[in-house]
């Protein structure tokens, strides 16, 4: 298939759509997109995309989180620090933590690293910026000691803030064969 003719593109739409009818589902016009994967397609909160792999001239296909659900949950960190800054640093911790574990839980399979540090970063600041809200007047050094247990993380007692660098991913797992096909094999 020549890569971007629109006559291809309704041939494969059709196609597609005639495999679909025989399993009882069908296409919705406004939510089917038919695009080449070096422009990649977003997909479940996931970007899919071929990408260049760095120092080499081979070409793999990548899936890392969209940035769409990056910013989501960057707005509900936001959301969620901004709440009373009366409560305790617990409290927030609690909140915190699941949206955190939940969110790099669902993205990890992926290429997520480089996300996971800057997620690491956004949530760190914000929190820290929670707590000097709190305590206008709190110098960095009695922040640390009260707050952070004496290091740059922040704690409050058992609960420590989930940290999203840490989170290992689980690059990927060829399933190439294993995948069914209803297309039949061609060569």
């Amino acid at each position: 298939m020549v890569k971007g003719t629109r006559k291809d593109a309704e041939a494969l739409r059709e196609e597609i759509a005639g495999v679909l009818a025989g399993m009882g589902l069908r296409l919705s016009p406004d939510k089917t997109l038919i695009t080449h994967i070096d422009e990649g397609l977003d997909f479940l909160g996931w970007r899919i995309q071929r990408r260049r792999k760095r120092g080499t001239q081979q070409y793999y296909v990548y899936t890392y989180p969209a940035r769409k659900a990056v910013r989501a949950v960057m707005a509900k960190v936001k959301t969620i620090c901004r709440l009373n800054v009366n409560l305790p640093l617990e409290v927030l911790l609690h909140q915190l933590n699941p949206v955190l574990r939940g969110w790099t839980n669902h993205f990890q399979p992926g290429v997520s690293s480089a996300t996971f540090g800057y997620l690491r970063a956004y949530v760190w600041q914000r929190v820290i910026g929670w707590i000097r809200r709190k305590h206008r007047r709190m110098n960095w050094k009695e922040l640390r000691r009260r707050y952070c247990g004496g290091g740059w993380w922040p704690a409050d007692g058992k609960v420590t803030l989930f940290n999203p660098g840490q989170v290992r991913t689980t690059r990927y797992r060829y399933r190439g064969t294993a995948i069914p096909s209803p297309w039949p094999q061609q060569g």
